[in-house]
């Protein structure tokens, strides 16, 4: 594969390639293939975010090879969601890995410096809620984002809410999470002037029937400007609140 790039860059070099049709290239190399997995290096260069190693169903070892296969090719920081202690702990043998036992996230390498555009609130209704939240905000993180933590701060005592009003109007984006009916997102999102992305959680009683009654309430919000993400899918919000908060970045790359 390397032979490949520095033949790329040596028809750039003499004139047969254009920079843009390199970089389309360059795009378009295959992945590595490890026979359970095929790690895909160029995603990077492709969506300006790597490979994130979604961890639960996978064996340690396939893992262990993935993350390897990763560091070879110079990634720096890994993202590994849904893992458990014993897994960080095999990993953690065999490579430098902090692990959050309460978001269930591991990360091999430091966190990137911060480099988003602005600040990334993450919120939640309840202390129930946390490990949803600690999800969204941990990947945001290690997506090169800065990441301000607002925990238990639902709609039952909204003071709690109202009390912090400055960092949700100074923040880019926030993520608001909650169980139970799910009212936290529309409340920010009549309140702010930053996009809410809504993350229901399976947390409550019988009838939040493991979330999806916080899900039809925060698809039927009356705040504009509210997305929504699948049931206790706090990766998938942290992800897209760092492509939210990186776009003035994007635009400048291009420029």
């Amino acid at each position: 594969m390397n032979r490949s790039i520095l033949h790329i860059l040596e028809e750039v070099r003499a004139g047969a390639l254009s920079p843009e049709e390199a970089m389309t290239q360059l795009k378009l190399e295959p992945f590595q293939d490890l026979g359970y997995a095929k790690v895909d290096h160029h995603r990077a260069i492709r969506q300006g975010t790597p490979e994130v190693i979604y961890g639960q169903g996978k064996t340690t070892e396939h893992i262990i090879g993935i993350a390897g296969a990763m560091r070879e090719r110079g990634q720096k920081t890994i993202l590994i969601t849904r893992i458990t202690q014993e897994t960080a702990d095999a990993i953690a043998a065999v490579y430098p890995l902090s692990y959050s036992a309460l978001a269930r996230i591991g990360i091999i390498g430091a966190l990137p410096e911060p480099d988003g555009d602005g600040d990334i609130v993450v919120a939640t209704g309840g202390t129930s809620d946390i490990p949803v939240a600690e999800e969204a905000a941990l990947t945001a993180e290690a997506l090169g984002n800065r990441v301000t933590r607002l925990y238990d701060v639902g709609v039952s005592g909204i003071h709690r809410l109202l009390h912090n009003m400055e960092p949700i109007m100074k923040a880019r984006c926030i993520i608001a999470v909650a169980g139970m009916e799910g009212a936290l997102p529309s409340v920010i999102g009549g309140l702010a002037d930053a996009p809410v992305i809504a993350v229901p959680t399976s947390v409550g009683y019988g009838a939040s029937l493991g979330g999806i009654a916080a899900l039809l309430s925060m698809l039927n919000s009356c705040a504009s400007g509210v997305s929504v993400v699948n049931i206790d899918n706090g990766f998938g919000a942290g992800y897209l609140a760092s492509m939210i908060n990186h776009l003035n970045t994007k635009g400048e790359e291009k420029a």
